[in-house]
């Protein structure tokens, strides 16, 4: 189909137009992670547009890999997303699974209350004294338990659950399958793509916590690698990490540290999404929209 000049003209306008926006949203990791190789002498006299390093040196990742609070807060994220992910999943599928049944009991009731939940919180100090009146407070438990269902990704996983032909279910009864059977072996396998959204969603959220870690947590050998991310970024503790390095070179050398830190605190989300992307649109359509 031939396009008129008015069609041409939107398009070529279009495509200008998003293409400035995806350089203006990229730039900013484009910069960190060009200024995390920086010569950091060279990097404190730049000005302007950072489009490639200033000299090249991983001085900065050497001196974050050698600091062993790094090392320990990045095994305690990865227990927090595996193990508080295997928790969400669990739970949240076997509750999606009960209040998308037809026959119930109070079932919309239920969904009131978990849908209130979304507009009403309780706050900070009333967490505070749950978690700490349940032994949890300094334990690992405290990030994990407390949010262990989110009621948005309930309501996403019960509407795609509802969307399975009850059919099926009729079958699987049929042939002696209980409720759990059912759940994990023929509503679960269905709905795929709705899962691996869920652990996408789950898995950023534990990845990207530290408010309830620096509530909770006072040890710091349970700290994630966020709230040592904080501590470089907003306190500038780089201090650690900078004791063999002269007095005059910590400053520049400092921010370098602060830049590797995060592309090592990044890279990992953005190694797992593009597997996980193919699933995102199906998965969450599935899960909005009642068949």
């Amino acid at each position: 189909m031939k396009l008129t000049a008015g069609e041409r003209a939107f398009q070529t306008v279009n495509i200008v137009v998003l293409v400035l926006l995806s350089l203006a949203a990229l730039y900013p990791l484009v910069f960190v992670l060009f200024a995390s190789f920086s010569d950091p002498g060279l990097l404190v006299q730049n000005r302007g547009l950072l489009l490639l390093p200033k000299g090249f040196t991983t001085e900065a990742y050497k001196m974050v890999f050698m600091n062993p609070s790094i090392g320990t807060a990045y095994l305690n994220t990865l227990f927090y997303v595996f193990a508080g992910t295997a928790v969400n999943i669990a739970l949240s599928s076997m509750a999606a699974y009960g209040l998308s049944r037809r026959d119930v009991f109070w079932k919309n009731a239920i969904m009131f209350m978990i849908v209130f939940t979304m507009f009403f919180d309780g706050g900070i100090i009333p967490s505070y004294l749950l978690v700490g009146n349940l032994g949890l407070l300094d334990s690992r438990w405290a990030l994990i338990i407390p949010g262990a269902i989110s009621a948005f990704n309930l309501i996403i996983m019960r509407t795609a659950f509802q969307a399975v032909p009850v059919e099926l279910e009729e079958s699987a009864r049929l042939d002696g399958a209980g409720d759990f059977r059912i759940c994990w072996s023929v509503v679960f396998p269905l709905s795929l793509p709705v899962i691996a959204v869920m652990l996408l969603f789950y898995g950023v959220s534990h990845w990207n916590s530290w408010f309830s870690a620096m509530i909770y947590l006072q040890d710091r050998a349970l700290f994630p690698l966020q709230l040592i991310l904080r501590e470089i970024l907003i306190s500038n503790d780089t201090g650690s990490m900078l004791t063999s390095v002269s007095s005059g070179d910590q400053m520049p050398i400092g921010q370098t540290i602060k830049y590797a830190t995060i592309i090592i605190a990044t890279i990992p989300i953005l190694c797992v999404y593009p597997f996980l992307q193919k699933y995102f649109v199906k998965g969450v359509m599935i899960g909005a929209i009642k068949g």
